[in-house]
C-alpha cells in the first residue's frame, strides 16, 4: 500500500492537475500554440467556477502549475464575481435591499 493511496485530492489539487495535463499535451506545439490551445481548452471546457478558482490560485502565486499554463493565464477569460457575492444586507444583496427600500 502506497503512502498516497488514503489521501483525498483536493479541489484545489484536482485543479492543478487538470490544468497540468491540459499543458502536458500542449508542450510538444510550438510554444505560441501551446499557450493558445491551453487557453482555448480552458475557455471552452472549464465552467467560471473553475476558472475563477484557477485565477484565485494563480494570483496567489500559482504554486504547482505548469509554467504554460502561466503564460496562457492572460489569454483565459477571467469570470466575474459569483452571483450573490456582493454585499449583503440581512441575506440579501444589495440591489435586492435598495429596490426593497423604495
Amino acid at each position: 500500500m502506497s503512502h498516497d493511496e488514503g489521501h483525498l485530492m483536493s479541489t484545489s489539487e484536482k485543479l492543478v492537475r487538470m490544468a497540468n495535463q491540459i499543458a502536458a499535451f500542449f508542450h510538444s506545439k510550438p510554444r505560441e500554440q501551446g499557450i493558445a490551445g491551453v487557453a482555448e481548452h480552458i475557455n471552452n471546457f472549464w465552467e467560471p467556477r473553475m476558472r475563477r478558482q484557477l485565477f484565485e490560485m494563480l494570483d496567489s502565486g500559482g504554486e504547482g502549475f505548469n509554467e504554460l499554463v502561466v503564460a496562457a493565464a492572460p489569454h483565459i477569460k477571467r469570470p466575474g464575481a459569483p452571483e450573490g457575492a456582493g454585499f449583503s444586507v440581512g441575506g440579501a444583496n444589495t440591489e435586492t435591499a435598495a429596490a426593497s427600500q423604495k
